[in-house]
């Protein structure tokens, strides 16, 4: 592959106070991680370096003012912090081609579903350290919420590290590796859940009479305040429930109709389902 010569070395960079960030793989997870991280000012684009095996989605990255390159092996020689964001099933394959060139300077982050800690660090070299993340989409708006782990060879230095940078991409918590799927069926599948009930709340106000770009803008507004007033305030969500609810009003009329419509079991069973299928692309 072009520009992956054996001769290129890590020295310059590597000697570099800077952080230097690489992304193996450049699709649409990885780029609303790096928009997140561009935007929030925590990493310079032109510290940027991406691979892809085409130029499909590099466009995009260059157009950030990121560098790219058609060799993962350039981004390990180029980069400290590396990003894995390749498809599952391409995984493997791409640690065995990066193996030779990671080193104990290295901090490897996997973005890749279903592909454990135990995994990486089995196909990686002994020592090398590993941290596993689960973003979700809105990390392009600074809206994320994320969770990471980290391996038996990363410390305090390397979590606070990614938990510094990918707080500018939103929440941020680190978590036992088990709870990864559970975030993935609650947050990264989440996301398309609310979608749907935005598109429900505004279509029920079309259905009554307001026109529809009007009723999209208010239903998003409606969930951003509904779920600031969440974090803000700290309240359980019943709670803050019950402040809407006054005796005979329109609230209680519209919820109990959701009740009877078993909103909260099928929105439970899809948190269910999802976690669980997660949990199968693990052993796939």
């Amino acid at each position: 592959r072009r520009g992956c010569g054996s001769g290129a070395r890590p020295h310059a960079a590597m000697e570099e106070p800077e952080l230097w960030v690489g992304f193996v793989g450049a699709g649409r997870m990885a780029g609303g991680l790096v928009r997140g991280l561009l935007q929030a000012g925590k990493v310079p684009a032109s510290n940027v370096l991406a691979s892809a095996p085409s130029d499909r989605n590099l466009g995009a990255w260059r157009e950030l003012g990121c560098r790219t390159t058609h060799c993962n092996l350039e981004v390990m020689y180029r980069s400290t912090l590396v990003f894995l964001a390749t498809k599952p099933h391409i995984l493997p394959g791409v640690l065995e081609e990066i193996r030779p060139a990671v080193g104990p300077q290295h901090i490897v982050v996997s973005l890749v579903a279903g592909v454990t800690i135990q995994t990486l660090q089995r196909l990686l070299p002994p020592g090398t350290k590993v941290l596993r993340i689960m973003p979700n989409l809105p990390c392009v708006v600074q809206a994320g919420a994320m969770v990471f782990s980290r391996g038996s060879n990363a410390g305090d230095e390397e979590a606070a590290l990614l938990q510094s940078l990918l707080s500018s991409c939103g929440l941020c918590e680190e978590v036992p590796e088990s709870y990864i799927d559970i975030h993935t069926g609650l947050s990264g599948s989440g996301v398309a859940y609310v979608y749907l009930f935005a598109e429900a709340l505004a279509e029920g106000a079309v259905k009554m009479g307001m026109p529809g770009t009007l009723a999209s803008r208010i239903a998003a507004q409606t969930l951003l305040g509904a779920a600031k007033m969440l974090l803000e305030t700290g309240e359980h969500p019943a709670k803050l429930r019950g402040d809407v609810c006054t005796p005979g009003g329109t609230t209680i009329h519209a919820l109990h109709q959701l009740e009877k419509g078993a909103l909260r079991a099928t929105v439970m069973d899809a948190v269910e389902v999802a976690t669980k299928r997660a949990s199968d692309m693990a052993k796939d």
